[in-house]
């Protein structure tokens, strides 16, 4: 694995989940409660969650007892996020640049979303904010490719996710090292609507111009109705690959100043609109 982050390629397609968190939010799977558990340990903790989405693993934090605090660059999807959990600390900001003091926090974790990070500028900052003996961990809900018609539905949605693993960036890293992995599996349950709205969700979709993403869908509906379960729906396979490391050495100094002129994932904090009187908008929380 290695990073692209940067790229406009890249950038397009961490940006494209902007114009598409309403689908995201109805459709992507949460994570079993259990992979929750193996990525933070079995007490509560302070927990920062980097590129928390919607809440899909949020929830599964909170019902375990953490304190969570979850950050997203892009507020449409914490939008989402807060209205699950509204409780729930957010605040915009990128893995690059963390909005939390040295040493604060116990487990740093990161679900669906490390293949998104800068990782030269991530993992220093995910060091910093690490308590020492803290741990980095990471998951991803990946289909089960083994079975064959699951296979052939990933080869009509092309998403690259599927082969992420962050193991040699971790071990190379002077941050962190030997990498800890568990896997766990669950079936989602998936009918006409609820798979549209998977296939629009992801990036390598959205990011097609209006027709091509019709065709895409077509044909995934094509291959709803071969399968044959009708309004019945489907059972989608999942495992989810979980890592953890521990901080190796955690630094200290402060976060890098942001680039000029860089998009927003290059970004630090980024201001967003105040709560309204009826409570909707949004709070960024200073933790300093």
């Amino acid at each position: 694995m290695t990073s692209i982050s940067g790229t406009p390629d890249h950038s397009a397609h961490a940006l494209s989940f902007a114009g598409v968190a309403d689908a995201y939010d109805r459709a992507r799977p949460s994570y079993p409660r259990e992979a929750a558990g193996w990525l933070t340990g079995p007490h509560p903790v302070r927990v920062l969650e980097l590129g928390a989405g919607t809440g899909k693993l949020t929830g599964e934090l909170l019902a375990l007892g953490h304190e969570v605090i979850a950050t997203d660059p892009l507020p449409e999807m914490l939008h989402r996020l807060r209205d699950h959990h509204p409780d729930c600390p957010t605040a915009v900001a990128t893995a690059e640049a963390i909005p939390l003091p040295a040493r604060s926090v116990d487990v740093v974790v990161s679900a669906q979303a490390f293949h998104w990070f800068d990782v030269e500028r991530a993992l220093p900052e995910i060091a910093r904010v690490l308590r020492p003996g803290g741990r980095l961990a990471l998951a991803w809900n990946l289909r089960d490719e083994r079975i064959p018609w699951v296979r052939r539905l990933g080869a009509l949605l092309d998403t690259q996710e599927q082969d992420t693993d962050p193991t040699q960036l971790l071990v190379a890293s002077q941050w962190f090292g030997f990498v800890e992995t568990s896997t766990f599996r669950f079936w989602q349950p998936l009918d006409p609507g609820r798979l549209r709205d998977l296939v629009l969700s992801r990036s390598s979709v959205a990011v097609k111009p209006a027709a091509e993403r019709e065709r895409v869908l077509e044909k995934v509906q094509a291959f709803y109705d071969d399968y044959g379960r009708g309004h019945d729906g489907m059972l989608l396979p999942y495992l989810t690959r979980c890592f953890a490391s521990t901080v190796r050495a955690p630094a200290l100094e402060e976060p890098p100043a942001p680039r000029p002129g860089g998009s927003r994932t290059d970004r630090g904090p980024q201001p967003v609109e105040p709560p309204r009187e009826d409570g909707s908008g949004s709070l960024l929380i200073d933790f300093s």
